[in-house]
């Protein structure tokens, strides 16, 4: 199986690539009541942003801040800005966009950026811009398509449909932009059988890049207090569980898609179920076992 670090190692020959987190201030449709309020059901931001993105300063100060904590252990290490926090994508010009893109791309050391966005917020007018950036510098779009199912997406209060990232992908693709999808397993009313037709839905499409995690029932969400009131049916995997259905999606996952993750693993306080207690390598080890 291609690793995801082989993946950037054929981007960048011979160098070692680190990403760093940037707030950038952006916000989400579902949240500020373009399309709706409330944000995603599962989502809370804080549960997988570092501390120096809780209240962002400039993207070259959290840079800075990213690189002198990693250039400790790894001194000759290049970056890419991941512009992770909400919708990266939306709710600015065009323009303003770019400069805080381009604001990160001249930081010393910096060779890439990544941008976390939803399927709807990708225009041709974005993606335009985002074209002419690739003569720059390597350009990552990172899409939160979550599922393949449109029911799902409504449960979920995603706001957007499956058709949406057929078409942000497609388009992006085109302008040869590196493209890749974010699942999750275990939304509600989704067994296994849903969660493999998601992931050969998206493998389907021209993507490089699969991040999948289980779903974490986070307190303070809106997930959490349908769980807890009863008026959502929600069944967390085991580990067990989800080892098995992992093995299962290594299998049918063509070799030109790299699988990025695996596990999401936010800060244990915030977690009401499933409570694993484990590290992403550990995941990855027991993963290991299964599949040798």
């Amino acid at each position: 199986m291609k690793t995801y670090s082989d993946y950037l190692n054929d981007i960048f020959p011979g160098v070692k690539v680190q990403k760093i987190s940037v707030n950038a201030g952006f916000s989400c449709p579902n949240r500020d009541g373009t399309i709706g309020t409330g944000g995603c059901s599962y989502c809370r931001n804080d549960s997988f942003s570092p501390s120096y993105c809780t209240s962002p300063g400039s993207v070259e100060s959290q840079i800075k801040t990213g690189k002198d904590f990693f250039r400790k252990k790894y001194p000759e290490m290049k970056y890419l800005a991941y512009f992770q926090s909400y919708t990266n994508t939306y709710g600015k010009e065009p323009a303003a966009i770019r400069a805080l893109y381009q604001e990160a791309i001249g930081c010393e050391d910096v060779v890439g950026i990544v941008i976390g966005t939803r399927p709807d917020t990708l225009p041709d007018q974005t993606l335009d811009m985002l074209e002419e950036l690739t003569r720059e510098t390597v350009v990552f779009l990172e899409i939160g398509a979550e599922t393949s199912c449109d029911e799902t997406l409504r449960l979920i209060n995603r706001h957007h449909t499956w058709e949406d990232v057929r078409s942000a992908v497609g388009r992006a693709s085109a302008r040869n932009i590196h493209c890749g999808l974010h699942l999750i397993a275990g939304l509600p009313g989704e067994d296994c059988s849903q969660v493999i037709r998601n992931v050969k839905e998206a493998c389907s499409l021209p993507i490089e890049t699969l991040k999948l995690h289980q779903l974490q029932i986070l307190f303070g969400t809106p997930l959490f207090s349908q769980w807890e009131k009863g008026e959502i049916e929600l069944k967390p995997y085991t580990l067990d569980e989800y080892l098995e259905l992992c093995a299962k999606i290594v299998g049918i996952v063509p070799p030109n898609i790299v699988i990025e993750r695996f596990l999401s693993q936010s800060p244990p306080q915030m977690v009401a179920a499933p409570k694993w207690g484990l590290k992403n390598y550990q995941f990855m080890n027991l993963l290991d076992r299964i599949l040798s």
